[in-house]
């Protein structure tokens, strides 16, 4: 009897210490350096982004020079964090300008991939995503998109530096965390399809794909008056335990408002269909997409920081890491239960 309550005890501490670091790691995502980080993302020298262009060369650049300074290694099989790609002149979109193209018309770009080795599973991978690139430059009108996607995009950066903190101190992550900035999203999801299909890291050792994409806004067409919230879609259509992990981990931490008001099969908008994470569930990986839902500003050169709610960010943001935190130090990995995506 002793040596089971010693044995209690002991269990007991190693999931406070767990849960007190959880929270340690969580809180250094702050809104401050969010606010920081997207000041520069948005920024006009980037000139939105668009793919191919010498805009996006400049937030590439940006992304891997954030890694490198927090020694967070690029993925294997990158040419130095990038991962090449190439699109079809159909995927030129009229108008845009400073495109890089090939002698054949085709544009160049390039998904960029970091990543956290796990130091007990490491051959199991959790992938959070946000598509780094936005509408451009058209005409003389700069489309910064700072909501669309500078928020996800920031989020990841600094989800990716609290994991890294927490290996430095010996807290895991027990399964790999892999950080992918994906280019073309505007294009018709592009640099996720490629990645898919030329994955860096085995897609059946992917264990699930939490996708960000528009998290810095509130939809001001909410009937719901609770604004400390987050519209989740996907959580369920192929991983019931997904769905549950998420709620629990919500329940137990940031305590948003989980809306899955476009979660729904029947959606009009068919926003499930229309971001990065949905040709990871096309491949039977779990998903989770983070989305604050469209606004006014949605796709127009208005959609900038200063309109960005930071302290909602923020708590989006941490929520994210919290789930990505219990996925990759869980002891046994998730399974997809469905097989219809």
């Amino acid at each position: 009897m002793r040596l089971f309550f010693l044995s209690l005890f002991v269990v007991s501490n190693f999931l406070f210490s767990q849960s007190h670091n959880l929270k340690t790691y969580s809180s250094s995502i702050n809104q401050n350096d969010l606010k920081k980080l997207l000041k520069v993302y948005s920024s006009d020298y980037f000139e939105g982004r668009f793919t191919g262009t010498i805009g996006e060369k400049r937030a590439l650049n940006f992304l891997r020079n954030f890694y490198k300074s927090k020694d967070i290694k690029p993925a294997k099989g990158t040419n130095n964090y990038f991962q090449n790609f190439t699109l079809s002149p159909s995927s030129n979109r009229k108008g845009s300008t400073r495109l890089k193209l090939d002698p054949n018309g085709n544009i160049k770009s390039n998904n960029l991939i970091a990543i956290i080795e796990g130091n007990e599973k490491p051959e199991e991978y959790v992938v959070i995503s946000a598509h780094l690139d936005h509408l451009g430059k058209i005409g003389d009108e700069i489309y910064n998109g700072a909501d669309d996607n500078g928020s996800g995009t920031v989020a990841i950066l600094e989800i990716a530096e609290a994991f890294i903190q927490a290996k430095i101190n010996g807290d895991g992550p027990k399964r790999s965390v892999i950080f992918l900035h994906v280019s073309a999203e505007e294009n018709g999801i592009r640099g996720s399809e490629f990645y898919t299909n030329n994955p860096l890291y085995k897609l059946s050792n992917t264990i699930a794909n939490l996708n960000i994409d528009m998290i810095g806004r509130i939809d001001p067409k909410r009937i719901n008056k609770n604004m400390d919230y987050i519209y989740l879609i996907g959580s369920d259509r192929l991983s019931q335990e997904l769905h549950d992990i998420s709620e629990s981990i919500n329940k137990k931490t940031t305590k948003l408002y989980l809306d899955y008001k476009y979660n729904d099969p029947l959606d009009p908008n068919r926003f499930y269909e229309r971001s990065d994470h949905f040709h990871f569930a096309k491949n039977n990986i779990p998903v989770i997409f983070y989305f604050n839902g469209t606004h006014d500003d949605y796709h127009k050169p208005s959609d900038t920081m200063d309109k960005i709610n930071f302290p909602l960010l923020e708590k989006r943001a941490r929520l994210i890491f919290n789930t990505a935190w219990e996925l990759a130090n869980r002891n046994n990995r998730i399974f997809p239960d469905k097989i219809k995506y």
